[in-house]
């Protein structure tokens, strides 16, 4: 009786392939330009305490409150799958005693939320976190702005996406905003749209990133974060605005841009694209400075962002950025006595040639049988140690695509190697 095949939990992905091959690619790009800049990496557990969550990104979010998953341990301990980096990395500075001296930290792996899953958006998705701590100036969040920017000429994206910057102040000012813009909601509470009716009492500031058209209608008059910043913020932000008109990096201010997450203060920002469809978001972040103070550390200036790794993929990939596969090698003898020759000369040619890919075939076979195996693996060419070329000290190589092969010395073998790639 067969059995019943397992599939995946849905928006759950698995990439092997080409696709992995090229995500290696885009992951190495991201952190050669974050050692450039003198980030280093720190490994984050996926299993956090719920609470970390809870305090740091704020229980009425939609983050917390609809998107984790959280269950109990054996030990009857609610833990989440992590939702988002930069609580886990806050926490570990503060758990281990680091925050005496300024950081500049990634992180990278799967985080996890539970939202419909559709092209970009996964259940588990990819991210790379940056965070920066001991700095309150506004050229640090440039800074992390130019990393984006970075990143996404060298990919040959930048054209296709929008860089949106805000203020969104202090939290006292955030707050006086808030009431004033409920009291202004509730009078037209039955205009809103029924998540925003919803947000009203639990999140009303994620009312101003409403896709409704008729809220965003009713937004034209509402009132302006702007009108409650302080002179602390304003200059913080004009601040930042000079320095990005001094890189040449292009923004749009955007009055209603929020941010999700409770523990951003005055910078907020995302690099969004028409290109992906309602999934338009790929790069996001802002300023932090309260929050390494709300879970229990010294009061430290913070800054931070992360790289959607998913779409950022898929606009490279929209662009061609990636580059073709290596060539493939694959190696092959005609007698078993002959693999510890053939694995020398393999690992010989992966260390004078890097650029080659060179696979051997480790199980013995008829010849034919191995030749029609190299032939599916998309090889360009067929190394073959047999009898003649085990006595002889030499070896053929079989072009797969014309059929043409040569015997070679193992040099002659490197330098026409050489010579084709």
């Amino acid at each position: 009786m067969a059995r019943e095949i397992i599939a995946s939990v849905r928006g759950m992905r698995t990439i092997w392939g080409e696709e992995a091959q090229r995500l290696e690619t885009l992951l190495g790009l991201i952190r050669q330009l974050l050692q450039q800049s003198a980030y280093g990496p720190i490994s984050l557990p996926l299993l956090e305490k719920t609470s970390l969550f809870q305090r740091a990104v704020g229980e009425e979010t939609d983050v917390v409150s609809k998107e984790m998953y959280t269950f109990l341990d054996r030990n009857e301990e609610s833990v989440t799958l992590r939702p988002e980096a930069t609580a886990g990395v806050v926490r570990a500075l503060i758990e281990n005693g680091l925050l005496q001296q300024p950081h500049r930290l990634y992180s990278e792996g799967p985080m996890f939320r539970y939202e419909k899953p559709q092209k970009g958006r996964y259940r588990q998705f990819y991210q790379v976190s940056v965070e920066a701590f001991g700095s309150a100036a506004p050229a640090l969040d440039a800074e992390l702005i130019q990393l984006g920017h970075r990143l996404f000429q060298k990919l040959g994206v930048l054209d296709l996406l929008t860089l949106e910057i805000n203020s969104i102040g202090l939290a006292e000012e955030r707050q006086r905003f808030q009431a004033a813009l409920v009291d202004y909601l509730r009078r037209q509470a039955d205009a809103l749209d029924p998540d925003s009716r919803r947000r009203l009492d639990s999140n009303p500031l994620r009312i101003l990133d409403s896709k409704e058209a008729t809220t965003q209608a009713l937004l034209d008059d509402a009132p302006v974060l702007d009108d409650y910043l302080g002179v602390a913020s304003r200059t913080h932000f004009q601040r930042l605005c000079q320095t990005l008109d001094e890189l040449g990096i292009s923004y749009r201010r955007n009055p209603r841009l929020v941010r999700g997450l409770d523990y951003y203060n005055h910078t907020v920002f995302e690099w969004t694209t028409q290109a992906l469809g309602a999934q338009g978001t790929v790069c996001a972040g802002g300023r932090y400075d309260g929050l390494v103070e709300q879970l229990g550390g010294p009061a430290t200036p913070a800054s931070g962002f992360a790289f959607g790794v998913d779409r950022i993929y898929l606009l490279a990939e929209q662009v061609g950025f990636f580059p073709a596969p290596a060539p493939l090698l694959y190696a092959l003898a005609s007698r078993e006595d002959y693999l510890p020759r053939l694995l020398a000369t393999a690992a010989r040619l992966r260390e004078a040639l890097p650029a080659l890919r060179v696979q051997v075939q480790t199980e013995v076979q008829a010849l034919k049988k191995q030749l029609q195996k190299a032939d599916k693996s998309g090889a360009r060419y067929a190394l073959i140690l047999g009898d003649d070329e085990f006595q002889s000290e030499h070896i053929s190589i079989k072009n797969l695509q014309t059929g043409q092969q040569q015997t070679l010395t193992p040099e002659g073998l490197v330098s026409f190697l050489q010579e084709d790639l």
